[in-house]
């Protein structure tokens, strides 16, 4: 069964430097129907204007992937970690038994736009943790690389939960298979460009939710970047 989540059914949140789109309830957007997807519990859309940023907040018991499309992102958190990253780098936060951390666009002319997105952990507590994994054009291009695993598999970062996460560009006319056991969940959500999955066509922002389905292919029809999630 495949499920579209549309883009234009997504909550909204304006600042004058963030202009946020919501898969799930998040803040201000409420709605009892989109409260996840089995332990995926935020998808935030976010553009940050230049110089802005999320001051310091605290976390707890949940599992932060941050992916970036475009700009950097600086993160400074209360273990002491003080990175940037960019398109290319992602990053990851186990919240565990808590921690506080900042997020900024160190830029002042260019803007950053993220998926950032949130999944519940297996168990609560745990101590923290900070993690980035790089990647390459030759990676993503017309396949799958895997980011992240609950046992860091092939260099991947390790998550607290029975889910992993990947990502892949496609060229146009280009079909992925995209794999999913019995028993699994996918969720795939397009950054950019246009493709099909099964029946289902998807523009930027949207996202297909997908269970009983053995055999998926993803087919780009204009170059596309998605991130590809299992969930046992």
């Amino acid at each position: 069964m495949l499920t579209l989540w549309p883009a234009d059914e997504r909550g909204t949140f304006d600042l004058d430097w963030l202009q946020s789109r919501q898969t799930f309830s998040f803040g201000e957007f409420y709605d009892p129907a989109k409260m996840g997807w089995r332990s995926l519990r935020v998808i935030n859309d976010d553009h940050i204007a230049p110089g802005g940023g999320f001051p310091l907040h605290p976390h707890r018991d949940m599992e932060i992937f941050s992916y970036l499309l475009a700009g950097e992102l600086e993160h400074r958190d209360s273990l002491g970690t003080t990175a940037r990253i960019a398109s290319g780098r992602a990053q990851f936060m186990s919240a565990g038994t808590g921690l506080r951390h900042s997020e900024y666009n160190p830029s002042k002319i260019n803007s950053t736009h993220l998926f950032q997105i949130w999944i519940l952990p297996r168990a609560p507590g745990g101590p923290p943790a900070y993690q980035e994994i790089a990647y390459t054009p030759a990676d993503t291009d017309n396949r799958l690389k895997l980011l992240a695993d609950p046992q860091g598999a092939d260099g991947s970062m390790t998550i607290r939960q029975d889910a992993r996460i990947h990502t892949a560009r496609l060229a146009p006319g280009q079909t992925l298979s995209l794999p999913l056991a019995p028993r699994q969940g996918g969720w795939l959500q397009l950054l950019t460009g246009a493709l099909t999955l099964g029946q289902v066509t998807l523009t930027p922002g949207d996202a297909c939710a997908c269970e009983n389905e053995p055999r998926l292919a993803a087919r780009a029809t204009i170059p596309s970047e998605f991130l590809w999630f299992t969930f046992d």
